[in-house]
């Protein structure tokens, strides 16, 4: 695949907060944000940026030149659309690589010159921040990638039965159906990858710690969560999170449990392993939609959290 190019046409600092960004020669990344930037910070906030795009739409629609820097943006950049980009998604080059962090921002009104001259901004809605992965200058006539963050899935069915061929997953194939529906619809790349395996706990371990080394956003098992002799999953995979996340299935069995008892005797887990999001399912066709339903508004949120973006 051709790489996306992001042309820069200027980098822009101020060196008290409350005053328009000016054009400079150029600018050093470092990790607590950009050198001599009043907004210099370590969050997930160090760098703006604002496509020409977005700048030249605002000034036809309101008959008003903008100076590049003048909504507070620190790099201009054009050939890309930044507000299409995702959080996670990277930009480089040789000298600097920057991790998208947020899409947009809340409008500050009053405190913003353009706002209080025209009653609209363009930052809010368009702009992008980033932080910055490896420290190193930028200058108008640089050129930055565009790598979008590939989100990778693993589904694992546990079943004996399913297995041996007796009959046919169909849990499993909902949980990827689903997953699948979900990274389309917010215009995410995606992988997911589906393995069936026996009720056996070494196959299960070997299983996830290879979806781990991968380095894998979602890890979702079905099946085994029952209080059956051949049921597994939870004695093998608790052991192995960092954290658990008790609210999310303790939710689903009493919503669900209020019509149907018997969910309340479901063993469900859900918790992390390092950045790795992982859920144990039961393994009935009804309670992979259920449960999936009530896990994925909850994703990207997570997301953020394990990768230290913080959106309060």
């Amino acid at each position: 695949m051709e790489k996306q190019a992001l042309h820069i046409v200027s980098v822009n600092i101020s060196e008290k907060k409350g005053t328009v960004k000016h054009p400079v020669d150029k600018i050093k990344l470092t990790f607590e944000g950009i050198e001599g930037d009043a907004h210099r910070n370590m969050g997930h906030r160090m760098v703006s940026l604002l496509g020409v795009e977005s700048i030249e739409k605002f000034s036809h629609k309101h008959k008003r030149p903008v100076k590049f820097g003048e909504f507070a943006e620190n790099i201009t950049t054009r050939n890309l659309l930044l507000y299409e980009m995702h959080p996670l998604d990277k930009l480089y080059n040789e000298n600097v690589v920057l991790e998208v962090t947020q899409i947009g921002k809340k409008c500050h009104g009053d405190d913003c010159a353009i706002y209080r001259e025209v009653g609209n901004c363009v930052m809010p809605k368009e702009g992008i921040f980033a932080r910055v992965l490896k420290e190193g200058y930028l200058q108008a006539g640089d050129i930055l990638y565009y790598e979008p963050k590939i989100h990778k899935a693993v589904v694992i069915t546990l079943s004996t039965r399913a297995y041996q061929g007796v009959y046919e997953d169909k849990s499993g194939k909902i949980i990827q159906e689903q997953l699948a529906n979900y990274y389309q619809k917010n215009n995410y790349l995606h992988e997911i990858d589906y393995v069936l395996i026996p009720d056996n706990e070494n196959m299960l371990k070997s299983t996830i710690e290879k979806a781990i080394s991968n380095h894998v956003d979602i890890i979702i098992t079905t099946g085994g969560t029952g209080i059956g002799h051949h049921d597994i999953t939870i004695e093998t995979i608790r052991p192995l999170l960092s954290k658990e996340i008790p609210g999310i299935m303790e939710f689903i069995r009493m919503k669900y449990g209020q019509q149907k008892p018997q969910a309340l005797l479901s063993r469900s887990i859900a918790g992390i392993l390092n950045k790795t999001q992982i859920y144990c399912l039961p393994g009935s066709s009804k309670a992979a939609i259920e449960y999936m339903t009530e896990i994925l508004p909850h994703y990207q949120h997570i997301l953020r959290m394990l990768y230290e973006i913080d959106e309060h």
